[in-house]
């Protein structure tokens, strides 16, 4: 299992950082070319992300198996490509600022081919998740 975590320190209060994460179908507007359909605010509940551009991609099915708002979320990956957990952590570092950390831990399929293949896939996807909390993060503080 392979893990990336990537954080980002806002200047908006941790309820405000939790409630723009928690809305689902707006996610498009900061994660880098990716789309979610549904809502989800309990544990089993489930939701569908594309990611890719235009027809290109893959679809990326989730069950929520923790809620815990303002302060986490952690999903189960169970589409096709990505498989395994990832979540969202909102800390509080005092009344208007807060970290949001955004992590996966994913399965790689194929063995060592896959293994090998992360050398690759690894540094482009640390950077998407970057780019994606640095948008996130000026849609906060610009409102």
């Amino acid at each position: 299992m392979t893990e990336l975590r990537v954080s980002v320190d806002v200047t908006v209060p941790a309820e405000q950082a939790w409630a723009a994460l928690a809305d689902w179908p707006s996610q498009g507007t900061w994660m880098v070319a990716t789309r979610v359909r549904g809502t989800a605010s309990a544990v089993g509940e489930k939701l569908e992300g594309w990611t890719g551009i235009g027809p290109l991609g893959f679809l990326d099915t989730m069950t929520v198996t923790e809620w815990d708002p303002p302060r986490s979320c952690v999903v189960l990956h169970t589409g096709h490509v990505v498989r395994g957990t990832g979540g969202f952590e909102v800390a509080a570092r005092g009344e208007d600022r807060c970290r949001v950390t955004w992590w996966e831990r994913v399965d790689l399929p194929f063995g060592v081919l896959g293994k090998i293949g992360w050398l690759a896939i690894g540094p482009t996807t640390r950077l998407f998740f970057k780019v994606s909390l640095g948008r996130l993060k000026r849609v906060l503080e610009t409102g």
